[in-house]
């Protein structure tokens, strides 16, 4: 291995990785450092909320090599997601459809990307010999987007995603440790400016302040990491938006650079960009399983499923299908499901 060209090996990685099927691929070093104390920060606000995975590991989280043992470099690789290059608000207006986060109305993402890092590892391995590494798709303590900044493959904006001034952020990461010493890309610096739009447009003011977002407060949070009933508070901000929220996103200016994905995997499943919520709502929990396999909407359960749809119901327009349909679920057998259910039912009667 001491008698490798690491720079051309570099050159390579990022050659296989775009012939592999990722759009853009950063190797960075794996000093957090200057992460670590907004990481300890937010955790001691509690704005992780219900989240308890997030305290968790936290050294291992800022210390790449405490996770892997030998760790020196990560590989981070970056694959865009978007079906429409249209970042348009008019789905959240239809207020009788279901709005689902652009990221999950697919087949989740994190196999389909892990399988393509063992195959660059592979071929990393072909021409470099045995070397240590192993492959993460936001399944362990990993700072993703810290590292993928540092790597050169965007910046974390004012609203904490990262965004690529080629592509907008509707993109996913994953990351590859290495104990290689390959050369480091160099980072790039932020380009968001005076710009406040993200901050401005969040339905339930999540932002602390740019780059801090209070995740107890973000409907992404409420709809997928809450298991327990939805504050009141926030119920009528969330609108149609079932699973997800994608309005920092959408109004992003960078977003303008979108670039579509002809991936099979990421196409829209059981129409998920335009399906009607009372058709979700009178879904039975085998249809629930049986539709959501292979999705990463099938981890908040059935029960946070239909608890998060009641609220839909609740704020769409008086009519009476969606009025049948909430009172289809009266009685429901959760006690979670029926306060959402009850609530919803009282929106429409004022």
């Amino acid at each position: 291995m001491t008698t490798l060209d690491f720079n051309q090996l570099a050159a390579d990685i990022k050659s296989w990785g775009i012939e592999i099927g990722f759009q853009e691929i950063g190797i960075t070093d794996i000093d957090l450092a200057e992460y670590e104390h907004h990481l300890s920060d937010w955790v001691e606000n509690n704005y992780h909320g219900a989240m308890g995975y997030m305290a968790e590991n936290k050294a291992k989280r800022c210390h790449p090599e405490q996770l892997l043992t030998g760790t020196r470099r990560v590989i981070c690789v970056r694959m865009d997601y978007a079906q429409d290059a249209e970042n348009s608000f008019n789905p959240l207006k239809s207020d009788s459809k279901a709005y689902i986060s652009r990221y999950a109305r697919g087949r989740d993402y994190h196999k389909l990307i892990r399988k393509r890092l063992q195959k660059l590892a592979a071929r990393i391995e072909e021409a470099a010999g045995s070397f240590g590494y192993r492959a993460f798709v936001d399944s362990a303590p990993v700072l993703e987007r810290a590292l993928a900044e540092k790597s050169g493959l965007g910046w974390i904006g004012k609203n904490t995603m990262l965004i690529n001034k080629h592509a907008g952020s509707w993109f996913f990461l994953g990351e590859l440790f290495t104990d290689l010493p390959l050369p480091i890309d160099n980072q790039d610096k932020a380009h968001c400016g005076s710009c406040t739009a993200c901050i401005d447009i969040c339905p339930t003011n999540a932002f602390v302040k740019p780059n801090l977002l209070d995740a107890t407060k973000c409907i992404s949070y409420l709809t997928i990491e809450l298991r327990t009933s939805i504050p009141e508070k926030f119920r009528k901000a969330m609108g149609n938006r079932i699973f997800g929220c994608d309005d920092c996103q959408l109004i992003c200016p960078w977003n303008k650079f979108t670039n579509t994905s002809s991936e099979d995997d990421f196409k829209p499943r059981h129409n998920f960009d335009d399906v009607a919520l009372t058709k979700l709502f009178s879904w039975t929990k085998a249809d629930f399983l049986k539709n959501t396999a292979g999705s990463a909407i099938r981890r908040i359960g059935y029960e946070c499923w239909l608890r998060n749809i009641a609220i839909a119901l609740g704020n769409a327009t008086t009519e009476s299908e969606i009025i049948s349909a909430l009172l289809l679920r009266q009685f429901d057998s959760s006690a979670m499901v029926r306060e959402h259910v009850e609530w919803a039912l009282l929106q429409h009667q004022s």
